[in-house]
């Protein structure tokens, strides 16, 4: 299938419908080891993500997506709201110029929006953060898609690899952020940052399904 600016806005909706859903979860998990607000924060920047991305007349996939994480950084200029900014923008860039995106160049926009979170924060995998559900899940999108896998089937590979590193958090220390102070209080809980990255994918499966 075809990736276009409609998939784009649908991708964006379904992420905020995630996010609306699991908001007092995010809110409860990041109260217990960070500020609180991360629930608050992502609804609101992937709710801008869908308005603003409704509104624009781009017909250039790589434009809207790095122009929305634009809208998305100056409406939650978070931590996290700046990382999914930059991972937008990064798949963005990689975009660009292209109405839509056959299966190939949608791996490599998917690959570009970890990497542009990972540039943003500096986090590798084991760091304990949203890194360690999006490179796992960047990484079977593409396995699957080099294997001749449709986009499908790819997503959903995506998905389940995306949730399972968001799992493995349960095991890591936090190296970033407040949760550094706690310790090994962390250990037996995922990391909330991880739970936003394991939405996003499950947002892109439920596009591409």
């Amino acid at each position: 299938m075809a990736f276009t600016v409609k998939e784009f806005r649908a991708f964006m909706s379904n992420c905020s419908a995630l996010m609306e859903e699991n908001k007092q979860y995010l809110i409860d998990l990041d109260s217990a080891l960070g500020d609180g607000d991360l629930g608050l924060t992502m609804t609101a920047g992937f709710k801008e993500a869908v308005d603003f991305s409704a509104q624009a007349a781009e017909t250039d996939v790589g434009m809207l997506a790095a122009k929305t994480g634009m809208a998305v950084s100056r409406k939650v200029p978070s931590t996290m709201g700046t990382l999914v900014a930059s991972g937008l923008m990064g798949a963005g860039k990689a975009a660009k110029g292209k109405t839509e995106l056959n299966d190939k160049e949608l791996a490599s926009f998917v690959s570009a929006f970890a990497e542009g979170v990972m540039h943003r924060g500096k986090a590798q995998r084991g760091d304990r953060t949203i890194i360690d559900a999006l490179v796992p899940g960047a990484e079977a999108f593409q396995v699957a898609i080099d294997g001749g896998q449709s986009v499908s089937e790819a997503a959903k590979k995506a998905d389940e690899a995306a949730a399972a590193g968001r799992d493995a958090t349960k095991d890591m220390k936090p190296k970033f952020g407040r949760a550094v102070y706690y310790g090994d209080q962390v250990l037996g809980k995922v990391d909330q940052g991880a739970v936003v990255g394991s939405l996003i994918f499950k947002a892109l499966h439920q596009t591409l399904a």
